[in-house]
């Protein structure tokens, strides 16, 4: 079994897009975990959310780009403030008890982030990326949004990018 949460936040090419999977490290999200880090794919590498270098979030957390990185300005934003982004949302989430500092050495966390190709202020990325990574966690871990409230929203609910 894991969880699974889902936000959208900000708007023009700086919007974020996050899509987590939390689960144990000893299940299949443990698995999908491990693989996506020893079978990386061209253009997408998976990275772990790091505060800074030598100061990883916990509980682990591995960033999937969900855009090729084609390039070194591509790179520089995931690597720098999607990524700081992430982390920081991940572990305000155990200070604030989303996530119980309990079970942070046996869970991990898979999150693919969207980045823009045409994105270029760091600080909206960073804001935008964290605010919808919490969102994400706090729907995750509190099952949200129930199957009552997604069918009576289901018909008035407009998608961004169709009708």
């Amino acid at each position: 079994m894991y969880l699974t949460g889902e936000a959208l936040v900000g708007d023009g090419t700086e919007v974020a897009h996050i899509d987590l999977l939390v689960g144990d490290k000893e299940g299949a999200v443990g698995k999908a975990f491990a693989n996506a880090l020893v079978n990386q794919v061209d253009k997408h590498t998976p990275l772990f959310a790091v505060i800074t270098p030598n100061l990883v979030a916990k509980p682990i957390t591995m960033l999937v780009p969900k855009v090729s990185i084609k390039n070194l300005e591509d790179a520089t934003l995931i690597f720098g403030p999607a990524q700081k982004a992430v982390a920081m949302a991940v572990v305000d989430s155990v200070e604030e008890g989303i996530i119980s500092k309990s079970t942070i050495e046996d869970i991990c966390i898979i999150c693919g982030v969207f980045i823009h190709p045409e994105a270029k202020d760091a600080d909206k990325i960073y804001e935008f990326n964290y605010e919808a990574t919490k969102i994400a966690i706090k729907r995750a871990f509190n099952e949200e949004p129930d199957i009552d409230e997604i069918i009576k929203k289901k018909n008035d609910a407009g998608h961004p990018f169709y009708k």
